[in-house]
């Protein structure tokens, strides 16, 4: 008998190396990299260019843990970059290059045998292809599964009835489309418990797998392997895994806007005294907010509220997958107008290439203004003057600094990087809110791991407060008491 009491405490000891539970959510880590083809500036015009091939994309509408993404990459708008991580899908995993985009809902990869797919990058990445048959965990979604009958509204959800197969066809407005199938598969990933806890997990996510592809995906400039959707949608990976309790509904971004850039990127919420939260309005497939006014140097501007109205491809959504910002020729004239009228006599105003822009001998810190986006529930957005500016070079020994802000004649008000860098941004879907403060995204920040606030990891630094230490190992004795005491009754009925 005392041979086995020491081989019961042997096996204790075994789970006890081997498993690592807490009452709040363990954290998973995966890393995010932004990559630049080269180090050259574009034309504004190119930026404006790609953000309405995006735009057309979004208003066409036919298109248990913490996750911390390791941001690296440069906001600086004039550069092309692209957001992106590496998830690794099937088994045995294999590596995929996805880019990360808070605009659309679905994850989906290249498969092996995609028509129209490019086979090689500019980001100077090696692309991947995802082959079912070559994983054991895979599986196809049949037409009676509820993802396909389902009604999703940023893509096109089909049967094809001849192989009982659920596809998918995204065909966006500028002309570029993807279509393919979708395949429940297994995702892995880290879980990083704290110091030194880190445990390999993965869990079972439906993404897409894209067959075919036209238009300006097919271009190898950006390629990439896929797509990585965070929007609020049922089948975004991010619904997916709340919905089952492995993460929390609830994730987080702070961009640094200076230096090399970096920033945080996790699934789970970010807590910060100066944070300030406006509801999402309901029911929409974007992240949508009530804006209510603007304000230059503290004086609201003279801008009818209706304009900022949620309909039918009108409203203001927050996209971090935006480079510039865009506002509706209602709201766009008098911004400007302020502005102009506030540095007239500090700097010299000018036009180039369309844009309304300052010939600059001195900071803009100095003598620009500073704006107020407000919104609902008395939430305010503070805007410094290099997030609604940008530096565009020199003239004649000058600064040649230009509004960021671009007109659209009609549509959406999108609040894309350039307003967004520099702060906290936490997307909580739970308690359909979106918050924000100021922030030096190259700190680390407190990550709630539980559906409370009183347990958070260091995000970036990826250890535990001592306090959540101390309930960590209060966790693994009663777990190791519980089975203990467990097996200790199995074996005295064995027995009797």
């Amino acid at each position: 008998m005392r041979a086995l009491t020491s081989l019961i405490f042997a096996l204790v000891s075994v789970v006890l190396s081997a498993t690592v539970v807490y009452s709040g959510f363990p954290v998973q880590r995966l890393s995010l990299q932004r990559a630049f083809p080269s180090s050259r500036s574009i034309e504004l015009e190119t930026l404006r260019a790609r953000d309405r091939l995006r735009h057309a994309r979004i208003l066409q509408g036919v298109v248990s843990g913490v996750v911390d993404f390791s941001v690296e990459g440069s906001s600086d708008p004039l550069l092309v970059g692209l957001y992106f991580t590496k998830v690794k899908l099937g088994t045995p995993p294999k590596e995929f290059t996805v880019q990360i985009d808070t605009g659309s809902d679905i994850l989906w990869v290249n498969c092996n045998s995609c028509n129209g797919c490019p086979r090689a990058s500019g980001l100077g990445i090696q692309l991947n292809f995802f082959d079912a048959s070559n994983s054991s965990s895979s599986s196809l979604v049949s037409c009676s599964d509820p993802i396909c009958n389902s009604a999703f509204q940023t893509t096109a959800t089909q049967c094809l009835s001849q192989t009982n197969q659920c596809s998918y066809t995204f065909q966006y407005g500028d002309g570029s489309g993807t279509s393919g199938y979708y395949v429940s598969e297994s995702m892995y990933f880290d879980m990083v418990m704290g110091h030194s806890m880190i445990a390999n997990s993965s869990a079972t996510v439906v993404f897409g797998c894209s067959t075919y592809q036209s238009g300006d995906l097919t271009k190898s400039d950006h390629a990439i392997d896929g797509i990585f959707g965070f929007g609020p949608g049922d089948l975004s990976v991010i619904s997916q895994l709340s919905a089952r309790g492995i993460t929390p509904k609830v994730f987080s971004h702070c961009l640094k806007g200076e230096g090399n850039g970096g920033g945080i990127l996790v699934l789970g919420e970010v807590l910060e005294p100066g944070i300030v939260y406006s509801p999402l309005v309901p029911s929409q497939p974007h992240y949508n907010l009530y804006l209510q006014s603007i304000a230059v140097n503290g004086q609201t501007l003279p801008i009818d509220p209706s304009v900022f109205a949620t309909s039918n491809n009108r409203g203001t959504i927050v996209d971090s997958g935006t480079t510039l910002a865009y506002l509706v020729e209602e709201a766009y004239t008098p911004f400007v107008s302020a502005i102009t009228a506030a540095v007239s006599q500090s700097v010299t105003p000018t036009i180039s290439k369309g844009s309304q822009c300052y010939l600059v001998s001195t900071s803009v810190d100095e003598i620009f203004p500073m704006v107020s986006l407000n919104f609902a529930a008395g939430a305010s957005m503070v805007l410094r003057p290099e997030e609604y500016l940008m530096h565009l070079g020199f003239y004649d020994g000058a600064a040649l600094w230009c509004i960021g802000f671009q007109k659209v004649q009609e549509g959406v008000t999108i609040l894309g990087d350039l307003v967004m860098k520099d702060k906290i941004f936490v997307y909580d879907l739970a308690r359909q809110q979106l918050g924000w403060a100021n922030y030096d995204c190259s700190q680390a920040v407190n990550v709630s791991v539980t559906s409370g606030k009183n347990e958070f990891v260091n995000a970036g630094q990826l250890s535990v407060s001592g306090s959540t230490q101390d309930k960590l190992l209060q966790s693994l004795a009663i777990e190791a008491l519980t089975l203990f005491l467990s097996f200790i009754l199995f074996i005295h009925f064995l027995f009797l």
